[in-house]
């Protein structure tokens, strides 16, 4: 057990002046009865029921030790187990996203279903948001905010190329980044330079993580997908591909040029298969929903720590209360 508050404990060594102040004060109690008497009277009776009285005034300082530690805010880890997890949101805005095969676009379905699927995360999940078309940018850092996660979601918008390697390298710097230092980098303390690929670590480093990857699997630009996808696996971090457009695909008009696009099932399932997610695709809005209902995040469950001030106020207030009864009753006084 630790304490929020510690520097409250101090207040303990007053309770055993209160005891010699108490007893001080019984002693002088007793000798004024004895005096009034002039018998010794007051004494045997005393000693007769010495013990019943003792009784309440030993609740009340245990009452009072009690209240104490409540105010000093203890707390312990308790078997409620919490889940706790990165999930990184990475979306492919390159311009093929644009089409109109899945409505009202594939960028606008995309966007409505991930909103969904924020909305349902548990607290304790933070999620970040990356955007990726010829380089890859983190639109949001992981955060525990809904508000900023589909604020970030909303300012995505169609860009040029399509780099699938770049959106999964940022992805894992966010992750990185959010597990790390925050102070970092800010004010006097200079980032360290980027690197191109995250070094790989033992699998597992980052296992409570996972990336969705949402796109038309449409890669036109370098690093090899695949190759970031075996940095992702090295890190143990698993990556969902969510397929987004159809097979049969369509034709767009770019810059006065006509350009096919259709949904690139194989390379997603590769990149999933590579890190041990799973490929869903979604051939409409409507299935799209479905996919982030169906995702195994498989976050991890910690116990939890948390704050038991008000066990401790409630047996105190208990014990006192019991302790001031017993004293009305044996003493006909409260102690």
């Amino acid at each position: 057990m630790s304490f929020i508050w510690p520097p409250m404990l101090l207040l303990l060594v007053l309770i055993p002046l209160g005891i010699w102040a108490y007893r001080a004060m019984e002693r002088r109690r007793r000798l004024a009865v004895e005096a009034a008497s002039g018998l010794g009277l007051g004494r045997g009776a005393g000693r007769s029921s010495s013990f019943r009285a003792r009784i309440p005034a030993l609740l009340f300082v245990v009452g009072l030790t009690i209240l104490v530690v409540a105010l000093a805010r203890p707390q312990s880890v308790v078997s409620l187990p919490r889940e706790q997890g990165t999930v990184i949101l990475a979306f492919d805005v390159s311009r093929s996203m644009a089409a109109d095969d899945l409505k009202p676009s594939r960028m606008d379905a995309a966007k409505a279903a991930a909103k969904a699927f924020v909305g349902r995360q548990p607290q304790g999940v933070v999620i970040g948001v990356v955007a990726f078309s010829g380089a890859g940018l983190s639109v949001q850092t992981p955060t525990d905010d809904p508000t900023a996660v589909l604020a970030a979601i909303d300012r995505l918008g169609p860009e040029q190329g399509t780099s699938l390697g770049q959106g999964i390298l940022t992805s894992l710097s966010a992750i990185a980044a959010s597990e790390g230092d925050h102070a970092s980098g800010y004010y006097t303390n200079r980032s360290p330079a980027p690197t191109p690929e995250p070094t790989p670590v033992p699998a597992g480093v980052h296992a409570p993580a996972v990336i969705v990857l949402v796109s038309d699997g449409e890669n036109t630009d370098s690093p090899d997908p695949l190759a970031a996808a075996q940095t992702a696996a090295d890190r143990g971090v698993r990556i969902y591909t969510v397929g987004i457009g159809s097979a049969a695909g369509t034709t767009l008009d770019l810059d006065g040029f006509k350009v096919h696009t259709q949904l690139d099932e194989a390379a997603l399932r590769q990149i999933s298969d590579i890190t041990g997610g799973t490929y869903h695709a979604a051939a409409d809005a409507d299935a799209l929903a479905s996919v982030y209902d169906q995702l195994d995040l498989r976050l991890t469950i910690e116990p939890q720590a948390i704050e038991i001030t008000s066990l401790f106020a409630g047996a105190s207030i208990l014990v006192l209360v019991i302790g001031g009864l017993g004293s009305l009753v044996v003493l006909g006084r409260l102690p």
